[in-house]
């Protein structure tokens, strides 16, 4: 018997294959408009404290003209820090001590909030060291004292607002994965002849357009398969408030790995809407691209 993901591997867009919807299938080249980048980056990891316990840690990065700053979220309670330079916080949270230790003296910023390089953000659950990111080592134990810690990304959210409708940013879907560029612009056109919008929607992986959705208008909702890293993604996207409010709509994409057994789409699961995904006990990945018009 043939498995479910083979299956859907025959209709899905293989975005090794350099698969294209236009009339060619050249590598797609993005426009010479600088996209917008995310003034907010949030970031789900399920971390292993013990051998029977996971935890949820949340880490959100914002960006304005004042600075940066990171609110990180374990369980139902928040904690603000102030990434001026370096220091550490400690906090209750889930019945356990939360440690929260940082350096981002020499962060260096290249595509929103959150830090690329020259950082570290360690977080410590009863003297456990459970999450660790960045380049820069800030604990210095021994590996009896703190072992490696065990985390996974299970989700990225990431807001924009501006006026250019491009948007892009980076994503690995799977631990041995690449990390891939994404592109995604929505282009608002005149008409030739009526010279109403034909707004159009184009997605580029890699600097290969992946697919484009044609009279957005009438599309403003669907779901389109991509198999990448030998993973079946789902991707979907919501334009109707981002098209038909014209004072601060937002559009909404998401991409969300999905396993070889899930028979159905994500996006079917009953109470279950893409801006508050769930996240399940299996190893999933899930992207979410919110773009937003400016107030005014």
């Amino acid at each position: 018997m043939r498995s479910i993901a083979s299956c859907y591997n025959e209709h899905a867009i293989k975005v090794s294959d350099s698969y294209c919807s236009g009339p060619s299938n050249q590598p797609y080249l993005s426009p010479n408009i600088a996209p917008c980048t995310p003034n907010t980056v949030k970031c789900i990891y399920k971390a292993r404290i013990s051998s029977q316990r996971h935890l949820l840690i949340t880490l959100t990065w914002s960006g304005n003209r004042l600075g940066h700053g990171l609110t990180i979220n374990v369980g139902q309670t928040a904690s603000k820090i102030d990434l001026s330079s370096q220091g550490s916080k400690t906090f209750k949270a889930c019945n356990s001590e939360i440690e929260v230790i940082w350096d981002v003296s020499g962060a260096r910023y290249i595509n929103g909030p959150e830090p690329s390089s020259g950082f570290s953000v360690e977080v410590l659950v009863d003297s456990q060291l459970c999450l660790s990111l960045g380049d820069m080592n800030t604990i210095h134990m021994n590996e009896e004292q703190n072992p490696t810690p065990k985390f996974s990304l299970v989700s990225r959210s990431e807001v924009f607002a501006g006026t250019t409708s491009a948007y892009s940013t980076k994503a690995q879907f799977s631990d041995k994965g690449l990390a891939h560029d994404i592109l995604i612009k929505c282009n608002e056109e005149e008409g030739k002849h009526s010279g109403s919008r034909n707004p159009e929607l184009t997605v580029t992986i890699d600097e290969k357009k992946v697919f484009q959705v044609k009279r957005l208008r009438w599309n403003f909702r669907g779901n389109q398969i991509i198999f990448l890293d030998g993973l079946l993604i789902d991707m979907m996207w919501d334009l109707h408030d981002w098209l038909f409010n014209q004072t601060s709509g937002c559009a909404v994409f998401m991409f969300r790995t999905r396993s070889g057994l899930d028979c159905r789409l994500w996006l079917e699961e009953k109470n279950t809407h893409f801006e508050q995904h769930r996240v399940k006990e299996r190893d999933e990945f899930s992207l979410i691209m919110c773009a937003c018009k400016n107030p005014d």
